[in-house]
């Protein structure tokens, strides 16, 4: 198993037990896809060569990126001030123009600066394209940015990061500031679902490649005990089916001095969470977890996952 593990000044390689760092920099966001793996930075996006892993190309210069998905469709990179762009071949990246139009932009602010606001999430499908601000917006685009649909009523505004599967296609969950959120119709209308949730700031977000309904989610009190690692309080939960309540993975660390939790799944279905305290992976839904990495950087302990891919 391959994994990538981004932290605030670096991104870590764990390769069936070895464990290098492969990229230093102010690291945002990660992701991999089809064409490859990038990393969002202060400076633009990066990709990770295909021959040495320790080597990364900047292919955007376009600012400060908080936000990067690889996709079928191409890679998308969401930057602050909130704006998203587009490569279809992972390296040629085109804004994709019109976001800032919509009538809620006038509302989208992010503490402690309300002058500004940026792309937190790129979740896309082949029916769609989710992005979300923090704060104020969870907007779509039915056409790949070409236009865009506003946020709804019912919907999130402060979503950390989207679940999505393939064959579900109008099925999303947003794990968001304002708690848990589902869809069945592709955004038009949104629910909460947090029964046995005892903490409802949610950050990480991953469903079962086998089973759509089967979740796991990363959440804290509130955005203190999930980012400062002097009153760190954080868990991840699990739930087995639409009906089930969730419940709380005991074999992870914490909660207490726990940040939020970076979630992934692996090509094999299990899944992963990257931690300040380490990379874990279980085999049964979460219901177990055991640790994958037994030395962790002690500069790591007080920094919390900026992401995780398994490849």
């Amino acid at each position: 198993m391959r994994l990538l593990a981004a932290f605030p000044d670096r991104v870590l390689s764990y390769d069936d037990g070895d464990r290098r760092a492969v990229f230093d920099g102010d690291v945002q966001c990660l992701d991999a896809g089809p064409l490859g793996a990038y990393c969002g930075t202060s400076d633009g996006v990066y990709r990770q060569s295909d021959g040495d892993p320790t080597e990364w190309t900047r292919v955007a210069d376009v600012g400060d990126v908080t936000a990067v998905a690889s996709a079928d469709s191409g890679v998308w990179a969401g930057t602050e001030p909130s704006a998203v762009y587009r490569a279809p071949d992972g390296e040629t990246f085109a804004e994709c123009g019109g976001l800032t139009d919509l009538p809620s932009s006038g509302d989208w602010a992010f503490p402690p600066r309300p002058s500004t606001h940026h792309v937190r999430w790129l979740e896309p499908t082949p029916e769609r394209l989710y992005v979300a601000v923090e704060a104020g917006a969870l907007v779509r685009s039915p056409d790949g940015g070409e236009t865009w649909q506003d946020r709804v009523p019912s919907g999130p505004y402060d979503t950390h990061s989207m679940a999505t599967h393939g064959e579900r296609p109008d099925l999303a969950y947003s794990a968001a500031g304002d708690g848990f959120y589902v869809t069945e119709d592709g955004g038009d209308s949104w629910r909460t679902e947090e029964s046995g949730l005892d903490r409802t700031y949610c950050w990480s977000v991953v469903c079962d490649p086998g089973d759509p309904e089967r979740v796991l989610v990363a959440a804290a009190n509130g955005p203190r005990s999930a980012h400062d690692a002097g009153t760190a309080s954080s868990a991840v939960y699990r739930r087995d089916g639409r009906d089930a309540d969730w419940e709380r993975c005991e074999d992870l660390p914490g909660p207490d001095g726990l940040l939020a939790a970076s979630l992934a799944v692996t090509g094999a279905g299990d899944a992963v969470a990257a931690t300040n305290r380490g990379l874990f992976r279980t085999d049964d839904w979460g219901a177990s977890w055991v640790g994958i990495d037994a030395e962790w950087p002690t500069a790591l302990e007080s920094e919390r996952p900026r992401g995780l891919v398994a490849r």
